[in-house]
């Protein structure tokens, strides 16, 4: 700690405020003068700081409940659902009851306060208590300390925070946008595939091209703890996005081995495609994949005629085909029948050039990725250096 900083509890040097709700069911101590903020809308601001709120309560409102007025320059943190939202206060304001309101005393500047505590989110998380969901009382709140440096060094290190974070704010508006269009320009292109198609491209049905059918029903009393992996839908989805999935549910060998003998179990090239809640997202069969699948949730493609998988499957991406189930219902979730499946028409060129466009779409789709994860490690630099920024500066390092 550098010579002249104290440590003080924040019940030391802040006034700490509940908030309050009126009665919903009162008219009249609602959309009057006062304004009045909740949780829910703090976790949704960009900025420290709020001047209007989304909901205000009347003079009414005000005296009949436990709400309390906070003066502009208050620091208020959502201590439930979430514990942590911060945020400043610019005019007059009351919270409800999932918040505090910190009015800092004459030692200790708000922004200071607003940054210190920014800091320590997780160690007030912890200090929350409650069996559905926790919360963080005044009384332990109270009783954080704060490290307090003389007010002038507390507003150098204000405004370097001030500084930094605003050239960290653009560096991340930065990323995120580049990641945005990276997205955008793959997805931009694999549309224009299956729009602007060329010569010798022919519209075909689905059913004309593929055997379309799914698996057997097997009965959730007969699932087991070990044995041969059973996917749903959600599976399916998991292997179309890294490749691998952990299984909650598995057949036996013997009932696997049973089915075999009966039915078709999943081949090499054959495509599964999502068929109930999330249509179209699918999986090329590898060799030597061995698991089963939940009826009615997958539909299985093996081909008729020599198609390349992943062409359809990029294909189930597109609004070609997307258009043509955009429509469907359920009585709880979306549901793609398998007859409906057999007439999707897709407009397809001849197998080589197929192999051609596929290649085309990987290699864009990895470049893609490629970017992705360029972005990605920038948002996630930038979020270290503020929490070493933050680090820094209440340890006196700045």
């Amino acid at each position: 700690m550098k010579n002249g900083w104290e440590i003080k509890t924040l019940g030391e040097v802040c006034e700490v405020i509940n908030g309050g709700t009126p009665k919903t069911g009162v008219p009249e101590y609602w959309d009057g003068k006062h304004r009045w903020i909740t949780p829910a809308e703090m976790g949704k601001r960009l900025s420290p700081y709020v001047g209007e709120t989304e909901r205000k309560i009347s003079d009414l409102g005000l005296r009949n409940s436990s709400a309390q007025m906070m003066p502009p320059n208050s620091v208020i943190l959502s201590s439930r659902a979430p514990i942590g939202h911060l945020v400043i206060n610019t005019e007059p304001m009351a919270t409800n009851q999932g918040c505090k309101g910190l009015l800092p005393g004459k030692l200790l500047q708000h922004k200071f306060l607003y940054y210190y505590l920014t800091s320590i989110v997780d160690l007030l998380n912890s200090l929350g208590t409650g069996a559905t969901f926790k919360e963080l009382s005044g009384g332990k709140l109270k009783e954080v300390t704060v490290p307090l440096p003389p007010l002038s060094e507390q507003q150098r290190i204000v405004r370097i925070l001030d500084e930094a974070f605003d050239g960290i704010a653009i560096a991340k508006t930065n990323a995120e946008k580049n990641l945005q269009n990276a997205r955008a320009l793959f997805e931009s292109y694999l549309q224009a595939v299956f729009t602007q198609w060329g010569a010798g491209w022919v519209r075909r049905r689905l059913g004309d091209l593929f055997d379309i059918g799914s698996s057997k029903r097997i009965l959730e009393s007969e699932w087991t703890s070990s044995g041969v992996p059973f996917y749903g839908g959600k599976e399916i989805v998991r292997l179309a996005k890294y490749g691998y999935v952990n299984s909650d549910a598995y057949i036996s060998e013997e009932k696997y081995r049973d089915y075999a003998l009966k039915y078709d179990m999943p081949q090499k090239g054959d495509i599964l495609i999502t068929a109930r809640g999330t249509i179209g997202v699918g999986y090329v069969v590898k060799d030597g994949d061995r698991f089963y699948y939940k009826d009615g949730n997958i539909i299985s493609f093996r081909e008729k005629t020599p198609t390349n998988p992943f062409f359809v499957l990029y294909a189930f991406r597109s609004k070609q085909l997307v258009d043509q189930f955009a429509d469907l219902t359920g009585a709880t979730v979306k549901h793609l029948p398998i007859e409906r499946a057999k007439n999707l028409t897709l407009k397809l060129p001849n197998f080589a050039t197929q192999n051609s466009v596929v290649e085309h779409i990987r290699k864009m789709e990895t470049e893609t990725k490629r970017l992705e994860s360029i972005y990605q490690q920038k948002l996630s630099a930038l979020a270290e250096l503020k929490k070493s920024l933050l680090d820094q500066a209440f340890k006196g390092e700045l």
